[in-house]
């Protein structure tokens, strides 16, 4: 996938690598729908083992509409990762318009029990269909 409109982003010590790309494939733009499809690793630079338990994301669709998506773990996983482990895995997400932003944060859980929010730093969802200046200007401002 592209990296030219993703993001990464560092927290304490867990690091999140976002690559998304456009989904010509499962997107029908005569119809307002248009898939974006993003692998993300998350990597633990500590020393210590680290539990992902939850995700919020905040998208943001090309005319400003924003939807929160909560939930338990990640494609049904709360992994556990290692010092120096990694867990990747690849998702999707519909837009009425051309363009997007997606952000958020993961629950982590550390090794004495305290939890914490590893960032996902915003990132954008940019089709072949998005006019010049898209993925460069914000769609709406969003704080998490």
């Amino acid at each position: 996938m592209s990296s030219k409109h993703g993001s990464e982003c560092v927290t304490r010590f867990v690091r999140v690598r976002v690559h998304p790309a456009f989904l010509p494939d499962h997107s029908r733009p005569g119809e307002s729908k248009f898939v974006f499809g993003y692998r993300i690793r998350i990597s633990n630079e500590g020393d210590v083992r680290v539990r992902l338990l939850s995700r919020h994301w905040i998208i943001v669709d090309g005319d400003g509409a924003r939807r929160e998506v909560k939930g338990d773990g990640v494609v049904g996983q709360q992994p556990e990762l290692a010092p120096g482990a990694f867990f990747e895995y690849s998702s999707y997400c519909p837009l009425e318009h051309p363009w997007g932003t997606m952000e958020g944060s993961y629950q982590m859980l550390d090794h004495l029990g305290e939890r914490f929010d590893a960032r996902i730093e915003r990132f954008y969802l940019v089709s072949e269909f998005a006019g010049a200046g898209a993925g460069e200007e914000e769609p709406s401002d969003v704080e998490l």
